[in-house]
C-alpha cells in the first residue's frame, strides 16, 4: 500500500472517509478481483493490505453502531426511557 496521509484513527485518510457500504463496496471489489487469480503480484499485494485497512475501518464503523444501539422500554409509569441493548 502506497503511504497516504493517515487519519486519527491510523487509517488513511481516504479509507476513514467513507461510509460503512462505500467500504463494503470496495472490500467486495477487491475480494472478486484477488479471486479471479490474474492480478500482478505487487498489486495483489496492494490490493490485500487495502482491504485489510478497509476491514478494520468496517469493524470500527459496526462497533460504533453497536455502541450506540439502545432498548427501548416502557416503565410502570407508562414512559418510555432507553437503556443500553443487552449483549452488544
Amino acid at each position: 500500500m502506497t503511504e497516504s496521509a493517515k487519519g486519527p484513527t491510523g487509517l488513511p485518510e481516504d479509507i476513514a472517509a467513507l461510509s460503512f457500504e462505500q467500504a463494503m463496496g470496495e472490500l467486495d471489489s477487491i475480494v472478486r478481483e484477488l479471486e479471479q487469480g490474474t492480478v500482478e503480484l505487487d498489486r495483489a499485494v496492494g490490493a490485500y493490505e487495502r482491504g485489510v485497512a478497509l476491514k478494520r475501518h468496517c469493524d470500527v464503523k459496526l462497533r460504533d453502531a453497536r455502541m450506540t444501539v439502545e432498548r427501548i422500554s416502557i416503565g410502570p409509569d407508562g414512559a418510555p426511557s432507553t437503556s443500553p441493548l443487552d449483549g452488544v
